[in-house]
């Protein structure tokens, strides 16, 4: 469990410059609300974790397939992972630059992605 919680830590690194990326580009850019930046960011971060993850992380349990139902399931599953990102967006926001509380955030679902994750998503049937 340790060596997949290191490539998921890793896959979720990549996946948080790109979230991070997108929520910047949504925030600061085009002026939209920080819960319309958190939204794109997560729609597409989620959806390049769900092809890293299917393909490295979890690989013995997906048997390196992408299918709409997984993908349906594990994004359901992250909608957790999200609301506790956007929770410690919009708290630190009272306190710290937004950019710090999203980076905040991004450490705050990474536990609650992983966990749904391997003992949800990809459990071995």
């Amino acid at each position: 469990m340790a060596v997949k919680a290191l490539s998921f830590g890793l896959i979720g690194a990549v996946n948080s410059v790109v979230d991070f990326s997108v929520f910047a580009l949504a925030y600061y850019y085009f002026g939209t609300s920080i819960i319309a930046a958190q939204i794109a960011a997560w729609l597409v971060a989620v959806t390049g974790s769900y092809v890293m993850n299917s393909m490295i992380t979890f690989a013995a349990e997906s048997g390196q397939r992408l299918d709409l139902k997984s993908y349906l399931t594990f994004a359901v599953a992250q909608v957790a992972g999200f609301l506790a990102n956007t929770a410690t967006v919009l708290v630190g926001s009272l306190f710290i630059p937004v950019w710090a509380a999203k980076l905040l955030a991004i450490g705050a679902s990474f536990v609650v992605n992983f966990t749904l994750s391997h003992f949800v998503v990809f459990r071995r049937s």
